[in-house]
């Protein structure tokens, strides 16, 4: 009897390893197959890794809620808004059917909820709510959208509302929403907290009084994918399933978005794969982490003779697994001639990195600190010097 329990264990273990490691040995066409567009990339470089049809323009369904997020942490980040203030909920918001959070007009929600109802319930009222707020109207709210969406580089996007209901000529593309993933993720990581949440509440509050209402998390891959960190869910008749999933594992996020899936299921299940090929093929190379110093350099007429170097972001380089011991080296090259005053962050020269000798990237070296311009105490010992130097 012991002997037929160990060995039904032991396949067990067999089956589920087999399971895991299936998408690594799948050829890359069985991957994401039934997705009208797809594309993976690295989060740290953007690098892409996996692609079908991604710059094809097609209906965004609520992924677009992406852009309303990053719009509302932008306006929070710059001042403009804060966690708790409280919005009034417009006839305009309460009424835009499709996945909602069912507010009432004139209803007075936190900020701070309102973005729980997007992250976790995609709630269509919720973002055209906070966009009104954010712009003053939701017309007004969207051209800001197709501007940073311009900025961003989203060249094959046109925004037409807030929420991602079906609307002629609102259209993007799995790269372009890779594209505002990775910008939200890389900009607003804490956001991941709220993007994880699998149920949560609400309280509405109305002339009626109080009641709880119930979210519950559309994304499903947070129950089940390990490492997974965001993002958002999106389904219209016209868009079918869609999904930009995000995750991170040994220090590498990838992100995956899948446009046009058969089902809500089976969008899951592509995107999964996509991430589990990228796992199981990549990782990435790191340099020094933003704000290491990496050197000094002379300053002239400086009230200090040296000022030190420190690196303006962190830099990482995607490399296949099979190139798992190719070293990443740098080196820094200060600009000529820097003279006083110098001012914290102000470039003062570039660190260029290498693979294997081959140039991968640079990026600029900044100034650690403010240095002045010399008065006559700081001169002195060069003038000291000079004068014994030339007197020899």
């Amino acid at each position: 009897m012991k002997k037929i329990l160990i060995v039904s264990m032991l396949i067990s273990i067999m089956v589920t390893s087999q399971s895991l490691h299936a998408t690594a040995d799948k050829p890359k066409e069985s991957i994401a197959a039934t997705a009208r567009s797809y594309v993976l990339i690295e989060e740290s470089s953007g690098k892409i890794l996996l692609d079908s049809n991604k710059d094809v323009p097609l209906p965004p369904a609520s992924i677009t809620k992406i852009m309303t997020l990053l719009l509302i942490n932008d306006a929070i980040a710059s001042g403009k808004i804060t966690w708790d203030d409280r919005v009034t909920i417009s006839e305009h918001a309460a009424h835009m059917g499709g996945s909602q959070v069912f507010m009432e007009p004139g209803e007075e929600q936190t900020v701070r909820d309102l973005v729980k109802c997007i992250c976790i319930a995609s709630a269509n009222d919720a973002a055209v709510a906070m966009g009104e707020y954010i712009a003053g109207s939701e017309e007004k709210f969207v051209e800001m959208m197709n501007r940073r969406a311009k900025e961003l580089g989203m060249n094959q996007t046109v925004f037409k509302n807030a929420c991602g209901l079906h609307t002629e000529g609102h259209v993007s593309t799995a790269y372009d929403i890779a594209l505002m993933s990775r910008e939200l993720m890389k900009k607003y990581p804490e956001l991941s907290k709220v993007l994880t949440i699998w149920m949560d509440t609400i309280i509405h509050k109305t002339r009626r009084g109080e009641s709880e209402f119930g979210l519950s998390n559309t994304n499903k891959m947070i129950k089940w994918y390990k490492g997974i960190t965001g993002l958002k869910t999106g389904y219209t008749p016209e868009a079918k399933h869609c999904v930009s999933a995000t995750a991170t594992r040994g220090g590498m996020g990838l992100i995956a978005v899948v446009m046009g899936a058969a089902d809500g299921k089976t969008r899951f299940q592509e995107a999964g794969q996509l991430l589990d090929y990228g796992f199981a093929n990549y990782m990435v190379k790191t340099g020094p982490q933003i704000g290491t110093v990496v050197g000094k350099t002379p300053i002239k007429k400086g009230d200090k003779a040296l000022v030190e170097g420190v690196t303006e972001e962190t830099k990482a380089f995607v490399v296949g697994k099979d190139n798992a011991n190719i070293e990443l080296t740098y080196e820094v090259k200060y600009d000529n001639n820097l003279c006083a005053p110098i001012t914290k962050g102000d470039k003062i020269g570039i660190i260029t990195y290498y693979l294997e000798g081959n140039k991968v990237g640079e990026a600029p070296v900044v100034a650690a600190y403010n240095v002045g311009k010399a008065k006559l105490k700081d001169m002195l010992p060069y003038m000291y010097r000079r004068y014994f130097s030339l007197s020899k």
